[in-house]
C-alpha cells in the first residue's frame, strides 16, 4: 500500500453514501425487471410463458454486456466533450471517453482511491453508473420483447437486442444528462424516458406491422379460437413490484452537491428529494384512479393496468420540475391518451398493446406537457462552468426542443427497426411461422406442454 498513491478525497464517507445511493438505484432497476417478467407471464398464452421468459432474460443480459463493453463510454462522452476547445476538439474528447470507459479502459478498471481526483473526480460513482445504466439498457430489450413476443425468432430478437443496446446508448448521449447534444439546446428528460421508453416504442411501430397479429388475437384461428390471457393477478402483482422498485431509481436520477445533500436532477434542474418522490407517487395515483374509471365505464380490464403505468410514464420526463398537485392533474389525464391510442391499435388490428399506447402515446404527451408547463425553467450545463452552452443552468426547457427530442427518439427506433427488418429476413429469418405460434413455442423449442388447457385452445397433444 505504501508504494501506491492513495487519494483519500475519492473514498470519503460522503462519497460512500453517494455510492450506496446509486447502488440502491441499481437494485430498484432490477426489481423493475422482475416486475416486467411477471407482467408478461400473466399476460401471454400459457403455451409461451417459459420461452418468452427465457428470451427476455437472454435479451436483458445481451443489453447489459453491450453496455459494459462500449455503451457507457458513449453516454459518458458528453462529460468529456464539455471540455472541448481549440486544442481539444469534440471528436478527440469523444474518443478519450471511449478509450477510458469501454470495458478495457483504464478508468473503467481503476481503483478509485488510486486515481487523482484532479484527473477524474468521483470515479466510484461513474463506475457504479455503468451497472446502473447497463440494467436500463437491458430493460430496453425486455420492453422491446413485449412488442415481438411469440412472433419473432429468437435469433432475430437477440441480434436486435445487441443493435438496440448500441443505438440506445448513443441516443442517451444526446438526450439524458446535463450536457448532451439535445439537452443543452433545451430538451428535458429527468428519467431517461427518451431512450428507455420512446426508442423501443419506435421499434415496436415497425416490428408490430411486419410481424402481424398473433393467432387468435383479432380473429379465430383453427388451433386458437381466442387469445386467452392466463393470469391477470400475476400481471397486477408485477405492476406493484415495479411501483416498489422505482423510488430507488428516482434517487439515482439526482446529483448531490455541497452543502452536503443539495439535490439537483441529472439535468441540473433545481429540485429536492421530497418533491421528486411525491411527484412519482401522485403520478401513479392519478393514473390509477382515471384508469379505474375508464375500466369500469368500458368494462375493459386493460385500463386497470394501463392506468397507473400511464400516469407514471406521463410524469417520468419531469419528476424533478413538477409540483405534486400539477403532477397529479397531468397524470390523471394520461390514461385518456393511452385509451385513445390503445383503441386505435385495436381498430387497425395492430397487435401491440403496451409500448405503442404507453410509450409512443403517453410518453410523448408527458414530454410535451413538461414543455408546455415549464418552458423557461433553468437547467442544463455543469457545475463550475459559468459561460457558454455548458454553463451551469445556462439553458432553459423549450417546448420546441421537447417535440424535437420526441421525434429524434422515436425516429431512432423506427429507423433502427426499418434497417434491421430486411437484414434479419435474409439472414436469421424474422418471423415464427403461424403454425408454430399456434402450437406454442414452449413445445416447439423445448418440448414443454402446458399443465392446463385453456378452453379457447383445444389440446394438440394428439395432433
Amino acid at each position: 500500500m505504501s508504494e501506491v498513491a492513495i487519494f483519500a478525497e475519492q473514498v470519503t464517507t460522503g462519497q460512500l453514501l453517494q455510492n450506496l445511493l446509486y447502488a440502491s438505484g441499481t437494485v430498484g432497476a432490477l426489481f423493475v425487471v422482475v416486475g416486467l417478467l411477471l407482467i408478461d407471464t400473466g399476460g401471454i398464452r400459457r403455451r409461451n410463458v417459459f420461452n418468452a421468459t427465457v428470451e427476455k432474460l437472454v435479451g436483458f443480459f445481451i443489453g447489459v454486456t453491450v453496455y459494459f463493453l462500449i455503451g457507457f463510454s458513449l453516454w459518458a462522452a458528453q462529460y468529456y466533450v464539455m471540455y472541448e476547445g481549440p486544442d481539444y476538439p469534440a471528436s478527440v474528447a469523444f474518443m478519450d471517453s471511449v478509450k477510458a470507459l469501454w470495458a478495457g479502459g483504464d478508468m473503467a478498471n481503476a481503483r478509485a482511491q488510486n486515481v487523482d481526483p484532479a484527473a477524474f473526480p468521483g470515479l466510484n460513482n461513474f463506475q457504479i453508473f455503468i451497472f446502473f445504466l447497463a440494467v436500463f439498457t437491458g430493460i430496453v430489450n425486455v420492453l422491446l420483447h413485449f412488442a415481438v413476443s411469440e412472433r419473432m425468432k429468437a435469433s432475430a430478437y437477440y441480434v436486435t437486442c445487441a443493435v438496440a443496446a448500441l443505438v440506445s446508448s448513443g441516443l442517451s448521449y444526446m438526450t439524458w444528462g446535463s450536457v448532451g447534444t439535445l439537452t443543452v439546446l433545451g430538451f428535458h428528460d429527468f428519467f431517461g424516458a427518451s431512450f428507455v421508453y420512446l426508442f423501443p416504442a419506435g421499434m415496436a411501430l415497425v416490428f408490430a406491422k411486419v410481424l402481424g397479429a398473433r393467432p387468435g388475437m383479432f380473429e379465430a384461428h383453427p388451433d386458437v379460437a381466442a387469445y386467452t390471457v392466463p393470469n391477470l393477478g400475476l400481471a397486477t402483482t408485477g405492476i406493484m413490484i415495479i411501483f416498489a422498485g422505482l423510488p430507488m431509481v428516482i434517487l439515482s436520477c439526482l446529483f448531490f452537491f455541497d452543502p452536503e445533500a443539495l439535490a439537483v436532477s441529472v439535468t441540473m434542474a433545481d429540485t429536492s428529494v421530497g418533491l421528486a418522490f411525491n411527484n412519482y407517487a401522485v403520478s401513479w395515483a392519478g393514473g390509477a384512479l382515471t384508469g379505474a374509471a375508464i375500466a369500469y365505464k368500458t368494462r375493459k380490464y386493460s385500463y386497470l393496468l394501463l392506468g397507473p403505468l400511464a400516469g407514471y410514464v406521463s410524469g417520468a420526463p419531469g419528476f424533478d420540475v413538477y409540483t405534486p398537485w400539477v403532477m397529479f392533474l397531468v397524470a390523471s389525464a394520461a390514461p385518456f391518451v393511452a385509451y385513445f391510442v390503445y383503441e386505435l391499435t385495436q381498430k387497425l388490428h395492430i397487435d401491440e398493446h403496451k409500448l405503442i399506447p404507453l410509450f409512443g402515446g403517453v410518453a410523448t404527451y408527458g414530454f410535451i406537457m413538461v414543455g408546455v408547463l415549464y418552458a423557461g425553467t433553468p437547467r442544463g450545463g455543469y457545475v463550475g462552468f459559468e459561460e457558454g452552452i455548458y454553463a451551469f443552468q445556462g439553458g432553459e426547457i423549450s417546448i420546441m426542443m421537447q417535440i424535437v427530442g420526441v421525434a429524434v427518439s422515436l425516429g431512432a427506433g423506427i429507423v433502427t427497426a426499418a434497417i434491421l427488418v430486411p437484414i434479419l429476413k435474409v439472414t436469421t429469418g424474422l418471423k415464427v411461422s403461424d403454425a408454430d405460434q399456434a402450437k406454442g413455442l414452449d413445445e416447439v423449442y423445448w418440448g414443454i406442454q402446458p399443465d392446463v388447457e385453456p378452453h379457447a385452445e383445444p389440446s394438440q397433444r394428439t395432433a
